[in-house]
């Protein structure tokens, strides 16, 4: 491609050259055919040989200047002038079910193949096309139309960006370092604080070392490393940077992601109208195949009761500004995070007792609101950051997020943190789970004079459905078959099963107050609905459906059920049951009654039993 462009370019001069030339000496030619008529006409110079010779030769020079001109008119052939296209031999493709090569890399030779995979495998992004990409690559400006507007006072904060990684591909962190380095005005810039987990590739050592050094040519000890002797996690590296920094702002970043224009200025004078507000920027998604950008509309940082981080819409009151850029409220935060580095101390940074990676993100958004602060998104601010398709602490991350989730819960959710349990389908007691010690962030909880969680709830998130019409929750199992438990079925589909109890979320049931019975998972937001179990009133088999549509259709959808009792319709009179059926196998079906009963995995004790039809 490189040969391609050179040779087309070459061409382009030459021709370029070449009418300059023709243009000079046709006018030098016109010049002295002008000056013989005038001679001859004054009976000086009486050659009109010479005359008709220029004459022809201005009107050569004319017809080779138009042939140029339509030359350089043309298209040019793909391979060069005066180069014979060849057919592209084809190249056997030997990923065909790798999502690195699903629409990218076609072109590639199969040495290059190989090495794409490989790096792909190592960093969960393309690096091999990372690696040939300009350092400065230009992304699009997508922050909202009035973004660019804006002005900004001079005097702002001035700005530490931390940046942490483990294992990085090396043209990542310095494609990040320089558009760091080139998009934030320099009078604001501190430093830039590359803390390193541990990271064993040998490219991030002298390699990462020598970038450096060419940075401080120009920027002298702008970029500092701290590096752990030791993997800690996400949160103690983000607790590291913060440690380092200097600057009146700390901004905590990944160091997969490179800056948008501008994109510190709105950030920085927030911050200076009010300390106590911690800031996100909004992301855009970099593809981890080809590595091109896809823009995110800003939204809200939110979760679920299993504190798993989702987007989500602001609250009314922000759309009702019709200005996309103006600041969104936010119930929490995804990870990167923006703040007055001293308040950031005041409020209690991070919790160092979360392990790895999940929750501490969402830990933070709790305790700032409830202590005083609050949390904000910055449409104006982007950052774009690439989404790996694998992460490098864990392969199943749902581990770590348990543990931490039930910590978080521990400290700052009241009564409210059974919803925790219940979302990751635990034991209200005894769950079995290490959390390690909370008592410092209960001390720390005290000294700030934090609101209860309850005003969170009612407050700054509303949509979170507080479940406190739940009797039971879990697998539930009949007395005949108890390695059966009752399962949602095929999705889509509307027909519950029983099927050998394996207890993962298509298996989950909730019995509420007032007789609904959820199967397959219960949804953390009000918004939502849930799947409820129905009897159609004809037919031998159950139905399942989203709850609004089961009223819709006026499906009989509540039960009463007692433990090691049996699930009976309250309209229908028919019984939840297991039959037979004649291929062998047990089916879930609404039957006449015959006393069978069922038991659901853990109790809620402490409410009461069935209310009434909701309205």
């Amino acid at each position: 491609m490189r040969s391609k462009w050179l040779k087309g370019s070459l061409l382009s001069f030459t021709l370029a050259t070449g009418v300059l030339y023709l243009s000079s000496i046709k006018r030098e030619v016109h010049t002295h055919s002008e000056a013989l008529q005038k001679a001859h006409q004054n009976d000086s110079i009486r050659s009109e040989g010479m005359l008709k010779r220029m004459d022809k030769m201005e009107k050569d020079i004319d017809r080779l200047l138009d042939v140029i001109n339509k030359f350089e008119k043309m298209e040019p052939a793909p391979q060069g002038v005066a180069e014979v296209k060849k057919e592209r031999k084809a190249v056997r493709k030997l990923y065909p079910n790798s999502i690195l090569f699903s629409k990218w890399g076609n072109e590639l030779s199969e040495e290059e193949q190989k090495e794409a995979e490989m790096l792909f495998k190592k960093y969960g992004y393309n690096a091999f096309l990372s690696d040939r990409l300009p350092l400065n690559r230009e992304i699009p400006d997508t922050r909202p139309q009035r973004c660019a507007e804006k002005k900004y006072p001079e005097d702002l904060p001035t700005l530490s960006v931390v940046l942490i990684y483990l294992n990085e591909a090396l043209s990542v962190i310095k494609r990040a370092i320089r558009s760091i380095i080139d998009k934030t005005p320099p009078r604001l810039l501190k430093e830039i604080i590359l803390v390193d987990d541990h990271s064993t590739n040998e490219d991030l050592m002298e390699k990462l070392d020598e970038y450096i050094n060419s940075i401080h040519e120009e920027r002298p000890k702008l970029v500092k490393k701290v590096r752990h002797s030791e993997q800690l996690g996400l949160t103690q590296a983000r607790l590291s940077g913060w440690k380092a920094a200097v600057g009146d702002v700390v901004a905590i970043l990944d160091a997969h992601i490179e800056v948008h224009v501008q994109w510190a200025e709105p950030l920085l004078a927030r911050i200076k109208e009010d300390r106590t507000v911690i800031l996100t920027p909004v992301f855009d998604n970099v593809k981890y195949d080809d590595l091109t950008l896809i823009p995110y509309i800003p939204a809200a940082d939110a979760f679920d009761w299993a504190l798993w981080c989702m987007y989500e819409s602001f609250r009314p009151e922000w759309y009702a500004l019709k200005d996309e850029s103006q600041p969104g409220k936010s119930p929490s935060i995804m990870g990167i995070l923006v703040a007055d580095r001293k308040f950031f101390g005041e409020i209690g940074s991070l919790d160092g007792g979360m392990k790895i990676y999940g929750g501490e993100n969402v830990e933070l958004g709790i305790r700032v609101w409830l202590c005083g602060g609050s949390i904000e998104v910055i449409p104006c601010s982007k950052i774009a950051h690439i989404e790996r398709a694998t992460k490098p602490y864990l392969p199943d991350y749902s581990v770590m997020v348990k543990r931490n989730a039930l910590r978080v819960a521990e400290v700052w959710m009241d009564e409210y943190k059974y919803n925790v349990n219940i979302a990751w389908n635990l034991p209200l007691e005894n769950h079995g789970i290490d959390i390690g010690d909370v008592s410092e962030r209960k001390k720390l909880r005290e000294r700030l004079n934090c609101k209860p969680f309850k005003w969170y709830l009612e407050n700054v998130y509303p949509q979170l459905d507080p479940l406190d019409d739940l009797l039971g929750y879990g697998v539930l199992i009949n007395d005949l078959k108890p390695d059966l438990c009752i399962d949602q079925g095929t999705v889509p589909g509307n027909t519950p099963i029983v099927y050998a109890c394996h207890r993962y979320t298509p298996q989950h049931c909730y019995y509420l107050t007032k007789g609904h019975l959820y199967i397959g998972g219960i949804k953390s937001h009000k918004y939502n609905s849930n799947r409820c179990l129905v009897d159609p009133g004809t037919g031998v088999y159950p139905g399942l459906y989203e709850c609004k549509i089961a009223k819709q259709k006026k499906f009989h959808m509540l039960w009463d059920f007692k433990q090691k009792g049996p699930i009976q319709n309250r309209e229908t009179k028919r019984c939840l049951e297991i039959a037979m059926g004649a291929d062998g196998y047990y089916k879930l079906v609404v039957q006449q009654c015959s006393g069978q009963s069922w038991k659901i995995e853990n109790l809620i004790k402490d409410r009461k039993t069935i209310g009434q039809d909701p309205k």
